[in-house]
């Protein structure tokens, strides 16, 4: 291909999830009305796993906590659930959640409903917005968070302590409180309704190995996807409830998959085998923004280390691989470049790694814009978009609408550049929550196209 990574302290902001990119506060802005991004029909990519690999992701997802702590009965909420909200909510939120509660009942077949107040005694989902800064006097880390049994925000504090909110005791969802930051960006308030009432209503672990699910802490997938909206199906089929043994529901849980996924029947799946905890500990090091950059790389290479000692060949060694690269020192440019492309050869050959191979791409695009090869960013980014479009990923989209901009302006085409700035701004504003951070988004792709006309001598 022909790319270096000569820009890659700067570019490689450009592959970092959402969560990572847009922590940016939104502000009001006294400006005429502006364009809103709306994402168009759900379009999610589906389920195409086997059966028999989906059953044991399920039991994995359904009965540990993400910090490995075992959960010993399977709950659920047992007939109608009905979504409130407290706080003061954006203008994007009620429109995000009730597309998201459309998509619950039509995909996953779950009787949801929003309502201004809940009946007495009913199952109940409250969504409560309040600031960050509020949240993290509690929860220092968290981006948003679900709680059991608790209906406010007063509640969860007063109770915080209490093993009435411990997940692991509850053997009926009759209530649960999802927690988010007031003061965001549009896409991660969003991105947190789709996992946070996800796990409300069906798994409350995380697993990196599963590139098709959101129920992954990499942040590559923002919404609920075709697989989760299977396995929450299964959930809720009536042949399980709540207070039931892993033994019992894994007894049922093949007839459930054939049953609900048909096209899944028959064929053998992989064995991923266990995932180390030390692991899981060095990628949540490397993809943290509170670490340092050498504590970040430090994680990245210990994971590396770990994927190649266990012989993995998935996307567990993909994240691995592509963690390392966007963490690589400058002088190690072309094993970084290795690295990534790699990583999204992995990826192109697992379900639901299309989306990491695209952000990929994108990376190789910034890369190839900072060169000034203009064909292969266009080339990059156009195999890219649909991905984008299909994850309803905004901030991911708008910034490949900002680099074929850069490239059009790169090959003279100037009403093409013009033309893609301003048709991904509605974008780029939900995406990174005001029409400065979009210009700043913008410029920063800009600098990078620069620097390659200036070293042309154009």
């Amino acid at each position: 291909m022909g790319l270096t990574l000569a820009c890659a302290t700067l570019a490689l902001s450009a592959c970092v999830p959402t969560s990572e990119v847009a922590r940016l506060e939104a502000r009001t802005e006294a400006v005429a009305p502006l364009a809103v991004y709306r994402p168009g029909d759900v379009n999610p990519l589906p389920p195409s796993r086997p059966n028999s690999e989906m059953v044991e992701d399920f039991l994995e997802l359904g009965f540990a906590m993400e910090s490995g702590r075992p959960i010993e009965t399977f709950s659920r909420f047992e007939g109608p659930v009905t979504v409130v909200t407290g706080g003061a909510a954006p203008v994007t939120a009620i429109p995000d959640l009730d597309r998201l509660i459309a998509r619950l009942r039509a995909e996953a077949g779950i009787d949801i409903d929003r309502a201004i107040s809940a009946p007495e005694g009913a199952n109940t989902i409250t969504v409560q917005f309040l600031p960050r800064r509020q949240m993290q006097t509690v929860v220092p880390a968290a981006a948003c968070f679900v709680v059991p049994n608790v209906g406010t925000w007063q509640d969860f504090v007063a109770n915080r302590r209490s093993p009435s909110i411990d997940w692991t005791r509850v053997t009926q969802r009759r209530q649960a409180a999802v927690f988010i930051p007031d003061d965001t960006t549009p896409q991660e308030i969003r991105d947190c309704l789709h996992e946070e009432i996800g796990q409300a209503l069906g798994p409350l672990n995380d697993l990196f190995r599963l590139s098709d699910s959101i129920f992954n802490d990499d942040n590559f997938q923002t919404t609920l996807t075709g697989f989760d909206m299977l396995l929450l199906r299964v959930w809720y089929a009536p042949e399980l409830q709540s207070g039931m043994t892993r033994d019992e529901v894994a007894a049922r849980l093949p007839t459930l998959f054939n049953r609900l996924n048909p096209v899944g029947r028959g064929r053998a799946g992989v064995v991923a085998g266990p995932t180390p905890r030390e692991w899981q500990l060095a990628v949540e090091q490397a993809l943290s923004s509170d670490g340092g950059l050498s504590q970040r790389r430090e994680g990245a290479e210990r994971a590396l280390d770990m994927a190649r000692a266990q012989g993995w060949t998935d996307s567990r060694l993909a994240l691995s691989l592509m963690l390392g690269a966007r963490l690589a020192p400058r002088d190690r440019g072309e094993t970084a470049l290795e690295s990534l492309l790699s990583a999204a050869e992995i990826f192109r050959r697992l379900p639901g790694g299309e989306i990491h191979a695209a952000h990929i791409d994108m990376h190789l695009a910034v890369q190839a814009l900072a060169t000034g090869q203009t064909d292969i960013a266009l080339e990059l980014t156009r195999e890219a978009m649909p991905f984008a479009q299909r994850t309803e990923n905004a901030a991911f989209l708008a910034s490949l609408g900002f680099i074929r901009s850069q490239a059009e302006l790169q090959a003279g085409n100037l009403e093409a550049a013009e033309r893609l700035r301003v048709d991904s701004m509605p974008a780029a504003r939900y995406g990174f929550g005001s029409q400065s951070a979009a210009e700043a988004r913008f410029e920063e792709i800009a600098r990078i196209a620069g620097a390659a006309q200036r070293l042309a001598g154009l």
